[in-house]
């Protein structure tokens, strides 16, 4: 393949990326989206295998096969419910191809000298740093959303100054590391305190934020990928990098607006709650319980419902059943729409795409500022697995640790019904007051085995 045809492929292959983002945006084009992004990909990697320059082409093939079926193996076996995770475990691989990547070009790097030289160090340096803070950024993310590791922010004394240290004394090094034509120690010294720079930035962040961090490292391994494109002089990692970093950060700016969070705070690291959690066991009031039958005959007797899920529906995988009762409703003339919150669920948009996989009609799937002034018509809410985001402290206790971040404000319908397990608080450590509002009752039970026996009683 000649060196004009691997050019002519990286420019289709980045079209493709860019009409990948393109479809993304909506529901309706998301499939469409994720097509044109593994034509995109499909093409990127056969113009770099076939590239002149490329050389070991046994050994990349078999490393493609073995990345392919650990690859394969994880779509067939992981289910929606541990994508967060699987997606947070990613990012950390891509982080750590980008310190390979770097220590590699430092040890071989050709004939430079001059500005050249110093110019290939600073990019090796920033691609490094980036790179190992994304990987152990990611690594504590899966590890909080796993639930190996606590989901209560870490409060070191003078954490921030930490963080503030960390970015100070690396860009010491950098400038050491530049004038000094590539210091190994200084190198190596920058590594250890980015790997312990990424695992505090997110250690710091509690569990309710943890959408706007896996946001966030999605970010992060794109810039990661574009500074090991800078490093390989290869132009379509370097685009593609920016794409994922730039959209990344986007996102993450926009599910901070949502969440009456400082975007700034995000990249800092320790924003969110204080570190009070609740027990999980406290109450602030008696609760009502009710059973499937009492709820369907709510259902029965309303005009308008609206269907508020959360992250414990998805471990249910209770999106079917749910999707069968917005049909049996809508044929018996009752006007179902769904709420949804940016951050429901532990991924960004993770709730549209569980609906959409029960082929949820897209028009009564609505945004949280498209829904949140509906409320106060509707006659019935069910609420299926959400916590953190239907809460009304967030909005009337200054001293909650979710103060400030906009809520569905289902409690405004007139009546409520909240799908749980138990009485346990979310993920944010918080009690809801919800649960105790006279017009609120509560269905105990898997949220799947719940719909089932509502439809039953229907």
């Amino acid at each position: 393949m000649s060196q004009g045809l691997v050019t002519a492929s990286y420019i289709v292959a980045a079209v493709l990326f860019i009409m990948s983002l393109a479809g993304l945006s909506k529901q309706e084009s998301a499939k469409a989206g994720n097509w044109y992004g593994v034509a995109g990909m499909a093409i990127a990697l056969l113009a770099t295998i076939f590239n002149p320059e490329v050389t070991g082409l046994g050994w990349i093939i078999v490393a493609m096969a073995i990345g392919g079926a650990i690859g394969v193996r994880f779509a067939l076996k992981v289910e929606m419910t541990e994508m967060p995770e699987l997606i947070a475990i990613l990012h950390s691989f891509v982080g750590l191809a980008a310190v390979f990547v770097g220590y590699n070009t430092y040890i071989d790097h050709g004939d430079l000298a001059g500005a050249m030289l110093n110019i290939h160090n600073t990019e090796i340096f920033l691609g490094v740093f980036i790179g190992a803070v994304t990987f152990t950024g990611s690594i504590v993310a899966f590890g909080k959303l796993r639930g190996l590791v606590s989901s209560k922010p870490l409060t070191l004394p003078h954490r921030h100054k930490l963080n503030l240290l960390a970015v100070v004394v690396s860009a010491i090094l950098l400038i050491w590391f530049v004038q000094v034509e590539g210091s190994t120690f200084a190198l190596l010294v920058m590594t250890l305190i980015a790997l312990a720079f990424g695992w505090h930035l997110v250690a710091s962040i509690g569990g309710a934020d943890m959408p706007v961090v896996i946001s966030m490292l999605n970010s992060y391994s794109g810039w990661a990928a574009a500074a090991a494109g800078f490093m390989l002089s290869n132009d379509l990692l370097i685009v593609t990098g920016a794409l994922v970093g730039s959209s990344g950060a986007i996102l993450s700016y926009i599910m901070c607006r949502a969440m009456n969070r400082s975007f700034i705070s995000v990249i800092a690291g320790g924003f969110g709650s204080d570190g009070t959690v609740s027990s999980g066991e406290e109450e602030d009031g008696e609760y009502t319980e009710v059973n499937a039958e009492d709820v369907a005959e709510m259902l029965k007797n309303s005009s308008s419902v609206i269907i508020t899920p959360g992250y414990g529906m998805a471990v249910a995988q209770a999106q079917y059943p749910v999707a069968e009762l917005v049909s049996r409703l809508r044929a018996a003339g009752v006007k179902v729409r769904f709420g949804i919150h940016p951050v429901a669920g532990r991924l960004p948009g993770h709730m549209n795409v569980l609906l959409a996989e029960a082929k949820v009609p897209y028009d009564v799937v609505l945004e949280m500022d498209e829904i949140n002034d509906d409320f106060d018509d509707t006659d019935t809410v069910l609420v299926i697995g959400a916590n953190d985001t239907v809460n009304p402290a967030a909005s009337e206790d200054p001293a909650s640790p979710i103060a400030g971040m906009p809520v569905l404000e289902v409690w405004k319908a007139q009546q409520v019904v909240v799908f749980k397990r138990s009485m346990n608080t979310g993920y944010a450590g918080v009690q809801n007051p919800l649960f105790f509002r006279e017009n609120s009752v509560m269905l105990f039970g898997d949220a799947k085995d719940s719909v089932d026996n509502i439809l039953r009683a229907l």
